[in-house]
């Protein structure tokens, strides 16, 4: 347990000895006051840098939400193991949790099975997706919880899980409070914890050190440099590392609490990192994993590994064989329909048109010879026919099938002096992939199954489409493009973390998918020939700054629509804004610097109704049945 966190502990040492994980107040305020938390720029504390590990922004994890899902999960876990130290699991008799605010009012996220099964012991890494629906079944039917994998404990949702809609926890919109009971009734324990995007928790003592820069749940196993940002960068000379670590690779293996060799807090400081050691922003990443306590080889090891669960998703997603999502919208599952249509004409058993699919590491898919993806299990009537004896070629089409081809449908007169254009074909081939990888990503997050948060899970289909895209039609290295593109993102996404936000919660759409264009922009700028460091930022700026504002109103607080589209689009925009700087030769108006600061200032002003709260937008004007009751809504809306 953490030296913070045992500071906030008020032990009583009264007859009923009980433990505070933090001193127990009335902390809550009404959802009116949300808009007003954090409202003046001038009470920010800001770290004192923006470095934090690669390996933090982009965990392994499970859908649908890294705020409402991987969060929770984590913070369970949390409480739990904070009970353990404490000696106080076994005495626990009853658990009564508090949900407040975003979290609260979007519960279809999946947020209490995160939390019951965090409370068992899981972790968002390791957790089985597919056992988490049977898992969180058993808990409701048999009312039985254990706690830790092995303390049960009675437990009642309807009586014990309590949802606050009309009330916000201070410190931010995703608040929960996890209390503890002994048989007679008495408080053993409780505290409070914030999901503060991109499934990094923290709590209100502890906001500005505690998991906020890392996503370990034991601070004991945690690399001291990974705990706590002790350069400070006010000196605006960025003077370069001591002499013994002018050569980060020299950097001793033993002393990881020397932090980071090249820490940065803008995007000016990064560049001028990058111009004055002559690295590029990838390297400048690389460097700084390294004074994590990580070697060399560790580094590959993580970064394939993201890749390989990615990579993975993309293929759980486009073979998948359930034909809707789950939720009440039944939305179908598009990404499986989308790649068999742009597989037709392929050649059978080769399902890309590229050799170089992915990176081989993790577990080995079953692949096909070219070492792409393969070929998904489709419906008799959809597959490719075999190929006629007498006409190379050839499909046996029935012609009563509903996917007999038929003549193209052309909409006009012929007689008009203006005939109407003939249809023409509208697939392009390579952007089609692009969006196909992006929704199928984001229906196996949709659908709960493993994911990398990256940023977060509402836009985790941006990245991998966009670097699947690289290394499917781009790259000829595809090893080293992965590793350049998911480093330079995170440093990007270490800026917007610093600066402003990753969480719906807190800043709309704009702080998830929003973010993970400009990542994905700038993964895109660092793989391509001769594009300069500052280039690299220049696009980063450019995509975000034609996104400020984007709204998060999930139809049915369901992360579907218009999530999974916008994901899609997203990353078809990311590579679209890179290719527009490319060209642009340098020329730009807005710094990277400049629009983080204009995305924070917008994400204060807006509503409370667009962040991720299905109170406003899409998720009213959809005639969907609300996710809360009636009298909450009006409860919530009477305060505008």
């Amino acid at each position: 347990m953490s030296t913070l966190l045992r500071r906030s502990f008020i032990a009583s040492r009264s007859r009923n000895s009980t433990f505070f994980l933090r001193p127990f107040v009335s902390s809550t305020t009404t959802l009116s006051k949300l808009e007003r938390v954090s409202a003046n720029p001038q009470e920010r504390q800001l770290p004192e840098h923006a470095v934090i590990s690669t390996f933090d922004l982009f965990s392994i994890g499970v859908g649908p939400s890294s705020s409402h899902t991987v969060g929770p999960m984590r913070a369970g876990k949390i409480f739990i193991t904070d009970l353990k130290e404490l000696n106080l699991l076994k005495k626990v008799y009853t658990v009564k949790i508090n949900l407040y605010g975003s979290l609260a009012a979007t519960g279809q996220h999946h947020t209490p099975q995160a939390i019951l099964l965090g409370l068992e012991g899981s972790d968002p890494e390791t957790i089985i997706p597919t056992t988490i629906e049977s898992r969180y079944n058993n808990i409701l039917t048999n009312k039985v919880l254990l706690l830790g994998g092995d303390h049960r404990i009675h437990y009642d949702m309807d009586r014990d899980m309590l949802w606050r809609w009309d009330q916000v926890l201070p410190t931010h919109p995703n608040g929960m409070r996890f209390s503890a009971f002994d048989e007679d009734g008495d408080l053993l324990a409780t505290n409070e914890y914030y999901s503060v995007g991109g499934g990094f928790v923290v709590n209100e003592k502890t906001k500005v050190d505690e998991n906020l820069f890392y996503k370990g749940v034991d601070k004991s196993v945690v690399p001291p440099a990974r705990l706590h940002q002790t350069h400070s960068l006010a000196e605006p000379s960025l003077s370069p590392p001591s002499t013994e670590h002018s050569e980060p690779s020299s950097l001793p293996q033993d002393t990881p609490e020397a932090g980071p060799p090249y820490p940065f807090e803008s995007g000016n400081s990064l560049l001028a990192l990058t111009q004055k050691h002559n690295m590029t922003i990838a390297q400048i990443v690389y460097d700084n994993e390294k004074s994590f306590g990580y070697s060399d080889e560790d580094i590959h090891q993580k970064i394939s590994r993201i890749w390989s669960v990615m990579d993975d998703c993309i293929q759980t997603g486009v073979t998948a064989q359930a034909p809707t999502l789950p939720g009440r919208l039944g939305l179908r599952r598009r990404a499986p329909i989308l790649y068999r249509r742009l597989m037709r004409g392929f050649y059978p058993g080769v399902m890309s048109p590229s050799h170089n699919a992915r990176i081989e590491a993790g577990p080995a898919l079953n692949i096909g010879s070219s070492g792409s993806i393969g070929a998904p299990n489709i419906n008799e009537d959809e597959s490719v026919p075999p190929k006629s004896n007498s006409t190379l070629g050839a499909r046996r089409v029935n012609p009563a099938s509903p996917n007999a081809r038929r003549a193209p449908r052309v909409t006009g007169a012929f007689d008009h002096p203006l005939l109407p254009e003939p249809p023409k074909k509208t697939m392009i081939p390579a952007v089609d992939f692009l969006s196909c990888y992006a929704i199928a990503v984001n229906e196996v997050n949709a659908s709960g199954g493993r994911i990398v948060t990256s940023p977060t899970n509402g836009a985790a289909g941006v990245i991998p489409a966009v670097l699947k895209y690289i290394i499917e039609f781009v790259s000829d290295d595809p090893d080293k493009s992965v590793m350049t593109f998911l480093l330079t993102a995170s440093a990007i996404g270490m800026l917007f973390k610093r600066g402003s936000t990753i969480s719906a919660a807190e800043g709309g759409c704009q702080a998830e998918v929003g973010v993970a264009c400009s990542m994905a922009a700038g993964g895109f700028a660092a793989c391509m020939v001769s594009c300069s460091q500052e280039l690299i930022l220049q696009q980063t700026s450019f995509f975000i700054e034609h996104n400020l504002g984007l709204t998060c109103d999930p139809i049915d607080g369901l992360v579907q629509v218009p999530c999974i589209e916008r994901n899609s689009l997203g990353a078809v925009k990311a590579i679209t804004a890179a290719q527009l700087s490319l060209a642009s030769h340098g020329v730009y108006s807005v710094t990277l610097d400049e629009a983080i600061e204009a995305m924070r200032l917008t994400a204060s002003d807006m509503s409370v109704k667009y962040k991720e709260t299905s109170l406003s937008g899409l998720a009213t004007t959809v005639k969907i049945p609300l996710t809360v009751p009636a009298w909450c809504v009006g409860v919530f809306l009477s305060h505008y």
